[in-house]
């Protein structure tokens, strides 16, 4: 651990707590909350997200959130660069950095370091989502395949972001993916205290999630949908418009499904995104899990950060 500052990670699937745990640990401890959430990036995608009210933000503020608009980009490295940035100015100050969201990978990439990959190039990202509609995914699986067959066998031809960032690596380097990931960059220099909070029924992860979503429809998640929709600018293979959600009521939006069957789909896919979020943290090392029914979960959870701060 030797002199490094420490930083607190607070992990966990959609809908279990944790920005709700994580407000009341910042109003009770010298903690700066830092948001790691591929959708909380996007401005104007709100309800959809669960993002903090103004009035919620007016009291404890968020870093790392409303970057960007939806039709931009953001990648692993991108967080990481943004929230190595904001560590550093947090603990410089003598606070404690707090980071909080489910999307795991911008963890893993701060934990671990990324390999040395290009920076994305909109033109570039755009000249591959141009030949996507006039010749498919399919068709740009099959020239990756020949490029790097390594890369390929591991990316879907139905999931464009990943496959759009493998052609675009490429495009820009002259290497391939695989080529370029053989190595990997910095560890994280903090000392790192790991959390993540879940029911312990996953029926009760199921009926928050389900709860959640409809209270999202009556928030105006439509119209927050249809804002997006008449813009006229943005397609459903962008990363952001493949938000949970988002994607489904974009659908309806089109005339491809009904509003019931969207609400199905809606919360089935956030039950997915759950499943994929508790499968990353199950074999994550030095985790400590919390209980979101547990009543003393905050006063816990600060006897453990005043502990490691003392270290």
């Amino acid at each position: 651990m030797g002199t490094k500052p420490l930083a607190v990670f607070l992990m966990g699937p959609t809908a279990s707590g944790k920005t709700g745990l994580a407000m009341e640990l910042c109003r009770q401890l010298p903690c700066e909350l830092i948001s790691v959430d591929s959708a909380l990036v996007y401005r104007g995608m709100d309800i959809g997200t669960a993002k903090p009210t103004p009035d919620e933000l007016a009291v404890v503020p968020h870093r790392l959130i409303d970057l960007l608009d939806p039709r931009d980009a953001y990648s692993a490295a991108n967080f990481r660069n943004d929230a190595l940035a904001a560590m550093a100015e947090i603990s410089a100050a003598g606070r404690i950095p707090l980071l909080v969201g489910g999307t795991m990978l911008y963890f893993k990439a701060l934990l671990e370091g990324l390999s040395p990959l290009p920076a994305a190039d909109a033109a570039i990202r755009a000249q591959i989502e141009t030949e996507a509609r006039q010749h498919g995914w399919d068709t740009l699986h099959e020239q990756l395949a020949e490029l790097d067959p390594v890369a390929a066998a591991r990316i879907h031809p139905n999931d464009p972001q990943r496959l759009s960032r493998a052609l675009e690596v490429f495009r820009i380097s002259g290497k391939t993916l695989t080529e370029l990931t053989q190595s990997k960059g910095d560890p994280l220099p903090y000392k790192v205290l790991q959390f993540a909070i879940a029911p312990t029924e996953r029926a009760e992860l199921h009926r928050r999630i389900a709860e959640r979503f409809r209270l999202m429809l009556t928030q105006g998640f439509e119209q927050e949908v249809r804002a997006l929709y008449e813009r006229g600018d943005l397609h459903p293979d962008l990363p952001s418009i493949r938000c949970v959600g988002y994607r489904q009521m974009w659908d309806y939006l089109e005339g491809v499904v009904g509003y019931d069957e969207m609400v199905e789909r809606g919360i089935a896919a956030t039950r997915q995104l759950a499943k994929r979020q508790l499968t990353w943290l199950r074999g994550w090392p030095d985790l400590h899990w919390l209980d979101t029914d547990n009543k003393d979960v905050c006063h816990d959870v600060i006897a453990q950060i005043r502990r490691a701060n003392n270290e």
